[in-house]
């Protein structure tokens, strides 16, 4: 049988319910990757997972077989890496903690994902400062010059399998479970991780919404890393709103470079989630690293030396070095990176406290909007959980690069309320 007819049998199998072979996964994503496959059977295959799922065994199988159909980066010693399952816009932690990590003096080469569920992906809104779409040459001679890159997990022949799902994946603005955790190990495998937090929210607005769910995942986040030798740390925490308050490409990497200049106006709740989470991948990585008792002697611990390179400016110069490897211009600054200029403020009729966020409506909303595409649309947050709200204050502001999407984005909130006070 040749690997096509393989291949769409395997399918066949698996939407009936049946386990499959590491040969007959390689050959699904073989055809996926070399663009054979079509998308109406790679629909086929991405809904076979939906229901049931799969068994541990064929999480590494898939895993796995999207590695060896693509390319493979290779570095030498301690490889960092994050990641967070999304669903949470604005939150954009990922350039304060390749900053952090990487000027600590560890490799950190960020694969970084485009917008699926949520209205940006990390390159997206990485995009708006630098190139993200590089070669591996390119990728190497980044982060051989500044430890860590921010890079769209596309740009070359990587997991390529995985990025064709994505996009039969997107009009349903949906992803399995299984399929978001093979998703993310395959491209920290072939990216040469060996050291891996994994970012875990859950809450009746995100993409995971229960603890359950979240301990189940998390479970099998660390099957996979055992079974590719990796070190790895999931954390586990509810959420009930973003920790920033830009929504879009512009207005997210606004917030996170924000937070590494120090900014008087920086989100707070975005730099103690990016502290956590480097805090966090820090300690993993000392853990096996020479350096350990000179970094306890000189910081105490982790969480003194993350802090201590974020506050006296460190992390936003190995930032700015990242940014100019990539190609982009390293003196920007938060001041300078100015969302859309059609506008529309929301204001508050009555007074009371901000007592709910609604992720998924921000979403529906930002989209709208334009965002991503369109990378200066999106919402900011004036307000948020817990905040008090003055009558006539302005509880958010919309922003497009169109004025027919402004108007959209403005129609739609009587149907996808963002927030609630009383």
């Amino acid at each position: 049988m040749d690997e096509k007819h393989l291949a769409i049998n395997a399918v066949r199998k698996k939407l009936l319910g049946k386990g499959l072979s590491y040969e007959e996964i390689y050959a699904i994503m073989d055809e996926i990757s070399k663009k054979r496959f079509g998308d109406i059977l790679t629909t086929y295959f991405a809904a076979s997972g939906y229901s049931k799922g799969f068994s541990e065994q064929e999480l590494y199988y898939l895993t796995k077989a999207m590695v060896e159909t693509g390319e493979k980066l290779e570095f030498e010693g301690i490889v960092a890496d994050k990641h967070s399952i999304g669903g949470v816009p604005a939150t954009r932690t990922t350039p304060i903690i390749v900053a952090i990590v990487a000027a600590a003096g560890f490799k950190i080469p960020k694969s970084s994902s485009r917008a699926i569920t949520s209205p940006d992906g990390t390159a997206d809104d990485m995009e708006v400062l630098a190139p993200v779409k590089l070669s591996k040459q390119k990728i190497m001679e980044v982060v051989k010059k500044t430890n860590g890159c921010i890079v769209w997990g596309g740009s070359f022949h990587i997991a390529p399998a995985d990025d064709i799902i994505i996009q039969v994946e997107k009009p349903l603005l949906f992803e399995s479970y299984d399929k978001v955790v093979i998703s993310i190990m395959a491209k920290k495998v072939a990216f040469g991780a060996t050291h891996i937090v994994i970012d875990l929210p859950y809450g009746k607005h995100v993409k995971v919404h229960t603890l359950k769910d979240a301990k189940l995942i998390s479970e099998k986040f660390k099957y996979l890393a055992k079974r590719f030798k990796m070190k790895i740390n999931v954390l586990i925490y509810k959420t009930d709103e973003p920790a920033g308050r830009g929504v879009g490409p512009v207005l997210e990497i606004r917030d996170s470079l924000k937070v590494l200049e120090q900014d008087k106006d920086r989100p707070i709740d975005l730099e103690v989630r990016s502290l956590t989470i480097a805090t966090a991948l820090l300690e993993l990585c000392f853990e096996d690293s020479p350096n350990k008792e000179k970094m306890l002697k000189d910081f105490g611990n982790t969480y003194n030396l993350a802090l201590t390179i974020l506050q006296k400016g460190i992390a936003l110069e190995k930032f700015k070095q990242i940014i100019k490897a990539q190609g982009g211009n390293p003196n920007i600054t938060s001041e300078r990176l100015k969302p859309a200029k059609n506008v529309y403020e929301e204001k508050a009729t009555k007074a009371g406290i901000v007592n709910e966020l609604n992720i998924k409506n921000i979403t529906h909303i930002a989209k709208i909007l334009g965002a991503p595409e369109m990378k200066g649309s999106g919402i900011y947050l004036n307000k948020k959980i817990g905040e008090s709200v003055e009558v006539g204050e302005v509880l958010y502001t919309l922003f497009s690069e169109k004025v027919y999407n402004l108007k959209e984005g403005k129609d739609s909130l009587k149907n996808f309320p963002i927030l609630s006070f009383e």
